[in-house]
């Protein structure tokens, strides 16, 4: 569908542990190497949470950036309550690998499976490491039960514990690829449907656009809606933050559009073009003022409308986001000059496009990059769910003092991204 004078209305708004690990991908990518897995997990948990090592790690940091991951998510405050989930120890400083791999067991909440081990099978899963363990050894039955467990699910791999003793220090490479792991096991680490060299990546696409629907977020869209009433804004988006990718911003690019073929076809361009990028599909509601002069709107299960007080209605469409984490900046940097040859209208009757391709396309970047323009994101958050009303810098402060003046008690968080030059164009008042 291409985008109409009715859309227009919408402001939219480092050193390896071991040369035989190696990280699982999508399926269809290439098998990253020790190197490059290594550097990515490290690069999640820097961004995400701040955490970083030198060459070895002690109990102290481990501890700290353990339970900095896990109190964002849903585990026992019981578990939380202890402050800790590492072993109890003679050296108060040093952290050794069974204590680190123990602890995180017991953060994936793995502990209770672990617990159902035989002392056979925990041998027998020990033994994948190159670990023996017999009753009265180094290590108690407990720990036993918590290493096999963690070997078993994948929390840990067995080619990392054979080069590794397990009364050795633990490596910064380890400590990253464990917390990256407990981050996973919780659904906090990076979270898409695949790659672009993924073989099924258009299939899961088609799938999970025919899964998503239009948001309703209660309190928060009423508020917002005021706003839309009042001319505050002339439109914004609702999105669902379970469905965040955790990307790398650095690599990512963030599209958004209302037809699914169009998804496909850009992942197919890309995909041609040989540039790669992990994809991840957000579901998102644009809701606009639908002027009554355009009609009596006609409603679907993906297109709502709800008339307001002077006539004209609130239309609230189902759209998507597609975020494109790239392999490298400079594969990022390849994806604008194809959207503006293959994905971008310049007239009417125009061939040689992907479908439904837009008069003004939109992506954007939370990083700078050349020949794109900065403007305002306005955001307003309730639990999950997040509203966000795009606008020009010098707008921006209008749009914040007019959702406070509505609720006091409302916090909008604003930051300048980088988008496009035709949506930019779009928001100075521009059609095409």
């Amino acid at each position: 569908m291409n985008r109409s004078a009715k859309w227009l209305q919408l402001s939219t708004s480092a050193a390896v542990l071991s040369a035989a690990l190696v990280f699982p991908t999508a399926v269809g990518a290439t098998t990253k190497t020790t190197v490059e897995a290594h550097v990515e997990w490290n690069s999640f948990l820097q961004q995400q949470y701040g955490v970083t090592f030198d060459k070895t790690v002690t109990r102290e940091q481990f501890e700290k950036a353990l339970l900095k991951i896990v109190s964002t998510t849903s585990i026992a405050e019981k578990d939380l309550a202890a402050k800790t989930f590492l072993p109890e120890s003679k050296d108060a400083s040093k952290l050794v690998v069974w204590e680190a791999v123990s602890a995180a067991a017991k953060a994936a909440e793995l502990k209770e499976l672990g617990y159902t081990y035989s002392e056979e099978k925990v041998a027998a899963s020990l033994k994948k490491a190159g670990i023996s363990y017999k009753k009265g050894g180094t290590l108690t039955l407990q720990a036993a039960q918590e290493l096999a467990v963690a070997i078993d699910t994948g929390l840990v791999s067995a080619n990392a514990l054979k080069s590794a003793s397990v009364e050795g220090a633990v490596s910064a490479e380890l400590a990253c690829h464990l917390l990256a792991k407990v981050a996973e096991f919780h659904g906090s680490a990076k979270n898409y449907l695949g790659t672009i060299a993924d073989e099924e990546i258009f299939g899961k696409l088609a799938q999970a656009w025919k899964e998503s629907q239009i948001i309703k977020a209660g309190e928060l869209q009423e508020l917002v809606d005021k706003g839309l009433k009042q001319n505050l804004i002339t439109g914004y988006n609702l999105k669902d933050a379970a469905f965040d990718p955790h990307f790398d911003p650095q690599r990512t690019i963030t599209y958004g559009h209302s037809d699914i073929a169009h998804a496909i076809q850009l992942i197919g361009l890309l995909k041609s073009e040989g540039v790669n990028a992990k994809v991840q599909f957000e579901p998102k509601t644009s809701a606009f003022i639908y002027l009554k002069e355009w009609g009596e709107p006609v409603q679907t299960a993906d297109y709502e409308v709800v008339q307001i007080e002077n006539g004209n209605y609130i239309a609230y469409a189902k759209e998507y986001d597609l975020s494109l984490e790239f392999d490298s900046v400079k594969e990022k940097e390849k994806f604008q000059p194809l959207v503006l040859k293959y994905a971008k209208r310049d007239q009417e009757d125009m061939t040689g496009l992907i479908k439904a391709s837009w008069w003004q396309p939109l992506y954007h970047s939370r990083t700078e990059l050349a020949d794109y323009a900065v403007i305002t994101n306005n955001v307003l958050k309730d639990g999950r769910y997040v509203v966000q009303s795009f606008s020009l810098n010098d707008e921006s402060a209008k749009v914040v003092a007019g959702f406070q003046k509505l609720n006091d008690k409302v916090k909008v968080e604003t930051y300048k991204f980088w988008v496009d030059q035709p949506f930019f164009n779009y928001l100075n008042g521009e059609s095409k």
